[in-house]
C-alpha cells in the first residue's frame, strides 16, 4: 500500500538546524517543537500550581508512557516498565530469572550487538558463557542463526537492527526457531523502535527492552524492560526499592512482596522527567498513518541507494536493512567527511563506513543536497 503524503506535513512539528540537514536519527533523534510546552505542563505545571506535593500527577504522565508503548508495540500497558537505559535494564532482568543464573548458563548474541549489552551480560552473569555469532556473519540470515543454536542455549538476545552494519533481523522467524528449542528470546529495538513495526502480540518474545532517544526523538533517558505476562513470575528481581512493591504505599519495612507485573523491574524512588518526554514523543509517533515512517524511510533510502550503490556496504532489500544506509569511499572516505561537515549535514562514520538515516523530517530535498556534496567531494 503507498500511502500519498507528504513528509512536509510533518517536517515543520520537528527542531531542526537552520542550515543543512539532520541525518543522525540512528543517534539521537529530533525533538518536536511542541515537547517543551509539553513538559512544562506536565512536569513544572503540577510543581509550581498545586498546594500539596505532585507525585499523583507526576505518576500519571509514567502512565501515559506505558500507554504510549503499549499503542506502539501493540501490548498492554501493564506489561511495560520503565527503566533509565538498556544496560540497566538488561542486568535487572537477567539477574533475576532462575533460568539465566544457573552455573551452566549460555547466551547466544552477534559480535554486531551494541557493546554495552555484552558488557553488561559479562557482570550480571559471570558463570553464563555468551556464544557470539562473528561480527562476519550475516544477521539477516535465519540459516546464521539456525547454524549457531542448540538446545542448551538458555536465550537468544537479538537485535531487530544492528547499528554499524544496517542489518535487520528476521525477529518473527527467529523466534519462532528459538521457541522450537524452548530457548528464551530477548529483543533489543534501541535502534528500529519508532521505526521499524514490532507487534508484540503477534511476536511474542519473552522479553524486550528499547529507549525513546533515537527514531521517536524523546531524548535519553526513558528506557522500557517488556517481559511476557508467561514470564513474570519466573522473575525475581534483585535490584528492588520501593516501586518494585505490590503495594508501594503500603510503607512496613518487614513486607517485601513483587508487583504483580513488570513494575516489580522499576526500583526505588523514580524519574519523570524523561517519561514526560517521551510520552508526548511516542504519542506523535502513534499518530502517524500506520507504516508511514517506514515507507517514507525507505522511499529516501532508494535514492541514495541508486546514487552510490556500489558504494553501500549495508543491505538494499527492505526486509534486510535497517532505517540506515552506511557508505564507504575508500581513499576518499576522509575528503566526503569534511565536505559534508562544511555543507551542515549531520551524518557519522563507524568502522564500515559512513552512516546516514532519513527519517520523517527528511525529505527528497536533503537526499539530493547529500548527493551533490558526495559527489563534488569524490
Amino acid at each position: 500500500m503507498t500511502l500519498e503524503l507528504s513528509n512536509k506535513d510533518y517536517k515543520t512539528d520537528f527542531c531542526l538546524p537552520e542550515q543543512g540537514c539532520y541525518l543522525l536519527s540512528h543517534s539521537v533523534g529530533r525533538p518536536l517543537k511542541s515537547a517543551p510546552q509539553a513538559f512544562q505542563d506536565a512536569f513544572f505545571g503540577p510543581w509550581q500550581k498545586l498546594s500539596t506535593e505532585p507525585w499523583q500527577q507526576w505518576l500519571s504522565s509514567i502512565d501515559a508512557f506505558q500507554s504510549a508503548l503499549g499503542h506502539l508495540f501493540n501490548y498492554a500497558p501493564e506489561n511495560f516498565c520503565p527503566q533509565v537505559n538498556l544496560s540497566s535494564a538488561l542486568c535487572k532482568l537477567v539477574m533475576s530469572h532462575v533460568r539465566l543464573t544457573k552455573p551452566s548458563a549460555k547466551v547466544l548474541m552477534s559480535e554486531q550487538d551494541f557493546p554495552s549489552m555484552g558488557f553488561a551480560l559479562r557482570r550480571a552473569l559471570p558463570e553464563c558463557e555468551i556464544i557470539f555469532i562473528p561480527k562476519e556473519l550475516d544477521t539477516t540470515s535465519l540459516d546464521v542463526w539456525y547454524s549457531h543454536l542448540s538446545q542448551d542455549i538458555d536465550l537468544m538476545f537479538i537485535s531487530q537492527v544492528y547499528s554499524n552494519s544496517g542489518q535487520q533481523a528476521p525477529v518473527k522467524a527467529i523466534i519462532e526457531l528459538a521457541k522450537q528449542q524452548g530457548t528464551l528470546t530477548l529483543i533489543d529495538v534501541a535502534q528500529s523502535a519508532g521505526l521499524i513495526p514490532l507487534d508484540l502480540t503477534e511476536t511474542a518474545p519473552d522479553f524486550m527492552i528499547g529507549s525513546s532517544v533515537k527514531w521517536l526523538g524523546s531524548g535519553p533517558g526513558a528506557a522500557y524492560l517488556w517481559v511476557h505476562p508467561s514470564q513474570i513470575d519466573n522473575c525475581e528481581p534483585k535490584d528492588v526499592g520501593w516501586f518494585s512493591h505490590d503495594n508501594p504505599f503500603e510503607f512496613d519495612i518487614h513486607d517485601f512482596r513483587s508487583h504483580k507485573g513488570a513494575l516489580r523491574f522499576w526500583g526505588g524512588t523514580p524519574s519523570v522527567a524523561p517519561f514526560i518526554l517521551a510520552a508526548h514523543g511516542i504519542n506523535y509517533a502513534n499518530q502517524l498513518p500506520q507504516g508511514f515512517a517506514r515507507q517514507h524511510n525507505l522511499r529516501l533510502l532508494g535514492l541514495i541507494h541508486k546514487a552510490f550503490g556500489e558504494r553501500l556496504v549495508s543491505p538494499k532489500e527492505t526486509h534486510k536493512c535497517s532505517g540506515t544506509a552506511i557508505l564507504q569511499f575508500g581513499d576518499a572516505q576522509s575528503s566526503v567527511l569534511n565536505a559534508l561537515k562544511a555543507a551542515h549535514i549531520g551524518v557519522d562514520a563507524r568502522s564500515l563506513g559512513i552512516r546516514v538515516s532519513p527519517h520523517i523530517y527528511n525529505d527528497e530535498d536533503d537526499i539530493e543536497y547529500l548527493i551533490e556534496v558526495i559527489n563534488k567531494a569524490c
